[in-house]
């Protein structure tokens, strides 16, 4: 079997009975962590804009999108929905050879679901084996040196996903990633010098590939073959060659990769989360900012290389610039005492007085933090006093990483905290309690439903 047709036959043949019930758990978890992000980002401008252009196809059998009672083909469904979990960049994270936001299918994986009239139990494992191809996949072979874009990998996780909860066979999964990766690779440049909207939608846009490629599929279109292994597949255009063993996966030998993803406790790129909370410690023995004369931040590669090496880091234009940029980030923590949503408002960004403090930072690459990544994302911040004075402080495991993880209440607070503008705190709770209850759902239109605000 290729490749397409052994991730086709796993994702077919693991049923919900397969699921450890710790699995499940940690799924309710990123399931509420990001709908929370989906719901505080109801009224941002790339998803008013996606919103608008989904609204023009209207179809009272297709999928809702998030915070209205509004549907839309599955497809379309899938990018916005996508799009509200990605906005603030403060969904989860999963960090290999390839770094990925793998709760970005939660909200296609939602899309598919209602209109798919599945179970609460359908959508879970459909988003735990989501999961577990982007993921592994991950594991497999790292792309973004090679000017790919780490969504690319996303585009075979919603392809499956949609053809799990389509009740696909074998076959037409197969045909759905074949379709999916030939005509939709993204190019890494999304990520690269300024930044733009579309840095939060890049997987929203795969995802709407990759369902798309699955409604095709059920009605028999057939893609690409080999489409990994063949003479100008992704083997030879993207990756590079590389070996899965299906055997490794989760409900067979190995277990599931969505409990080792990382959540985030501020809402800033994944390789600066330790830099934030040792600014933070810093801070603490720094009586005022105008004593600080120069801040170096010390980072792994993809911290350096992500966040620290384009000149763009240090006078952002772009509130995808700015939660990009290690600079901007560790300056508005000593600045601020703090990082949440507002750190990243152009009157903020565009501030002179940050801009002139952001004079005063550098970033280095320290060769022994990249040789502890990914199973540590550390970051040592170094502050110098005008009094000589120096103040040093390395973490290496943020709030929300595996070996620091958040629990029930921190997700839940988290929740509150992003949707407190929009839904009052009791709407709040019974949303909550519908996702801690989803494997009792008969069908997950009625928890969708719970999350309309007009």
């Amino acid at each position: 079997m290729n490749l397409a047709e052994q991730l086709a036959d796993y994702v077919h043949s693991i049923n919900y009975q397969d699921i450890p019930e710790n699995v499940v758990h940690e799924t309710k978890k990123r399931v509420i962590d990001s709908l929370g992000c989906a719901i505080g980002a109801f009224n941002e401008d790339p998803v008013r804009i996606s919103r608008k252009v989904a609204e023009a196809a209207k179809g009272s059998q297709g999928s809702t999108l998030f915070g209205t009672r509004k549907k839309t083909s599955p497809d379309l469904a899938a990018f916005v929905n996508g799009i509200m979990v990605r906005y603030f960049d403060y969904n989860d994270t999963y960090l290999s050879k390839e770094p990925a936001h793998p709760s970005d299918n939660i909200g296609p994986c939602f899309s598919v679901a209602e209109s798919a009239h599945a179970t609460g139990k359908d959508l879970l494992l459909s988003i735990i084996l989501a999961y577990e191809i982007q993921c592994r996949l991950c594991d497999a072979a790292d792309i973004r040196h090679r000017g790919w874009d780490h969504v690319c990998y996303g585009l075979p996780s919603t392809a499956l996903a949609a053809g799990k909860l389509m009740e696909l066979d074998s076959e037409k999964m197969t045909q759905a990633v074949n379709l999916a990766l030939n005509s939709h690779i993204t190019m890494r440049q999304v990520r690269a010098g300024e930044l733009s909207m579309w840095k939060g939608c890049s997987f929203a846009n795969a995802a709407r590939n990759g369902v798309f490629s699955a409604l095709l599929a059920r009605e028999g279109m057939t893609g690409p073959s080999p489409i990994f292994e063949g003479e100008m597949g992704f083997f030879k255009q993207v990756s590079g060659p590389f070996q899965i063993n299906i055997d490794d996966f989760g409900g067979k030998n190995g277990s599931f990769k969505i409990a080792e993803t990382y959540l985030k406790f501020f809402p800033a790129e994944i390789h600066s989360q330790t830099s934030i909370w040792a600014a933070l410690e810093a801070r603490k023995e720094i009586e005022k900012a105008e004593d600080i004369v120069s801040v170096e931040i010390a980072s792994h590669e993809a911290g350096y290389t992500i966040l620290g090496k384009d000149p763009e880091k240090w006078n952002p234009l772009t509130k995808e610039t700015a939660d990009h940029s290690l600079p901007y980030i560790v300056g508005m923590a000593l600045l601020e005492g703090k990082i949440d949503n507002s750190t990243y408002s152009e009157k903020e960004f565009r501030n002179p007085r940050t801009l002139d403090f952001l004079k005063k930072v550098t970033v280095v690459e320290d060769k022994t933090l990249s040789s502890i990544y990914p199973e540590a994302v550390a970051n040592r911040v170094t502050v110098k006093l005008s009094s000589g004075r120096v103040v040093s402080k390395q973490v290496d495991y943020h709030k929300g990483h595996p070996k620091n993880p958040m629990s029930d209440k921190e997700v839940e607070v988290k929740f509150y905290r992003l949707t407190r503008k929009i839904l009052d705190k009791n709407r709040a709770r019974r949303i909550l309690d519908a996702i801690w209850n989803l494997e009792k759902v008969k069908d997950i239109s009625k928890v969708v439903s719970t999350m309309a605000l007009r």
